[in-house]
């Protein structure tokens, strides 16, 4: 199986200045994904590809063995610019470049590293076990859920519970299971390109349950959090860490 590993990584973060080369523990947070994505090739094969416009984040992803010619070009550099949109121009990129159709893309977002081998691995044998899938991307267990305590406004100008039904849940664990996105990652089967879709969830998408702590920086007090994480040592699993390297 042909399979492209990539790692989006746009500058002008506004909720953490910086972030996707912010150290973390010592080390520039995008360097734990890129040697996520290395051992993945190295144990299972793949190719890694870089989507950036910011010549800081190419330099930095040198640094730690992730060289590319790809620069993500500005319309897809934006606040608005749609990721979906963005992975379909790196991999035609890389495709075009290497001159072969990859079967499937596993893209590891910068933002979101708690992850494992295991996780990656285990999370591609649930899509290949289903040929109907377009695609399947990490969850994790919601802090609140819009059966019970998720609430949006009604056309009446009051707030009622997001997925109201006839019957009254009084608690998480008796009402509908649902998830939460955590970004860590995603596969795509190639066929998912030649649609139209232009977001994550389709009628045709598989989770997987993350089994550990993961969640996705957002704000200062999430990079803080997982700062703290780290340097105490107090993650629920074994994350892989790179080697601090010198600038």
């Amino acid at each position: 199986m042909d399979l492209l590993i990539t790692i989006c990584a746009r500058g002008g973060s506004k909720g953490i200045p910086g972030k996707n080369i912010r150290p973390v523990n010592g080390i520039p947070l995008i360097a734990y994904t890129i040697h996520h994505a290395q051992e993945y090739a190295k144990q299972w094969g793949g190719d890694i590809a870089l989507s950036t416009e910011d010549p800081k984040i190419r330099a930095v992803a040198e640094i730690y063995g992730l060289k590319t010619d790809y620069i993500r070009p500005a319309p897809l550099a934006s606040d608005t610019a749609g990721k979906v949109d963005t992975l379909k121009d790196l991999l035609l990129h890389h495709e075009r470049a290497r001159g072969k159709r990859y079967d499937m893309l596993m893209d590891l977002d910068v933002t979101s590293p708690l992850r494992t081998m295991d996780d990656l691995r285990a999370t591609l044998d649930l899509i290949q076990a289903n040929p109907k899938a377009l695609n399947i991307f990490s969850v994790s267990f919601p802090r609140h859920n819009p059966y019970t305590d998720m609430v949006e406004r009604t056309a009446e100008g009051f707030y009622y519970l997001s997925k109201p039904t006839e019957t009254t849940y009084l608690s998480r664990q008796t009402a509908p299971k649902v998830y939460e996105m955590n970004a860590s990652f995603y596969y795509y089967r190639r066929a998912f390109f030649d649609t139209d879709i232009t977001g994550h969830v389709t009628k045709q998408s598989l989770i997987y349950e993350v089994p550990h702590m993961c969640f996705e920086l957002d704000e200062m007090a999430e990079y803080e959090l997982l700062e703290y994480l780290l340097s105490h040592r107090k993650l629920d699993f074994p994350l892989l860490v790179p080697a601090p390297r010198p600038s």
